[in-house]
């Protein structure tokens, strides 16, 4: 059986690319070919692309109460579904040119939450949707002090009304399991503080 990864992007042959729509963001159509998996070539196929730059996210979390913080706001990307379009989330922003995604978390807990972060811890990066988009997550826990968190934050300008919570890990759980935080960057995080909780109050709390 051959082995996974026997391509690369060299492998891919761009004939044509065009913008076809510059608003907030930016969609281009391609047209290209690639090798097949059978020894041939796919034949030239058109995909649409949203060009959509890198992302951080940050789930806060005090190792001292147990206690995360959760942001609350409106996604007009759940509009329609069966459920309230108001979602529970972490701390979370674009990247702009020249920014570290350890920069741009501290930037986003001020501005979302209020919060500092005394440290991050690397959960992963992940691409959010490659098929179609171009945005990777950087995705990190963060540890923060619980005491005074919790309001009404966000960037006016930027049409931002968040309204953040303090919640308990147990709870944060709970959540996940029954479904009422079902977006993927928060599933990431808070399985993964799951995983790593006893660690984080071991070594946080040193």
């Amino acid at each position: 059986m051959p082995k996974p990864f026997q391509f690369n992007a060299s492998d891919v042959n761009i004939e044509k690319r065009e913008t076809v729509f510059q608003g907030f963001f930016r969609m281009d159509k391609l047209w290209l070919t690639h090798p097949r998996f059978d020894g041939g070539d796919m034949p030239t196929f058109t995909r649409e692309l949203f060009i959509r730059g890198d992302a951080t996210c940050v789930l806060p979390y005090d190792p001292e109460r147990d206690q995360v913080v959760l942001l609350e706001q409106f996604r007009l990307g759940a509009l329609g579904r069966n459920q309230s379009p108001w979602l529970l989330e972490l701390v979370a922003g674009m990247n702009e040119d020249g920014e570290s995604p350890e920069e741009v978390a501290q930037r986003e807990g001020q501005e979302e939450a209020g919060l500092s972060f005394s440290r991050l811890d690397k959960i992963c990066d992940y691409l959010v949707s490659p098929g179609g988009t171009t945005e990777m997550i950087h995705l990190y826990c963060g540890q923060v002090s619980t005491a005074d968190a919790g309001g009404v934050f966000g960037v006016e300008h930027e049409h931002e009304d968040i309204l953040s919570h303090v919640v308990s890990a147990d709870d944060t759980f709970a959540m996940i399991a029954d479904g009422r935080i079902n977006n993927a960057a928060a599933i990431i995080a808070i399985q993964w503080l799951q995983l790593n909780r006893d660690r984080l109050r071991r070594e946080w709390r040193a």
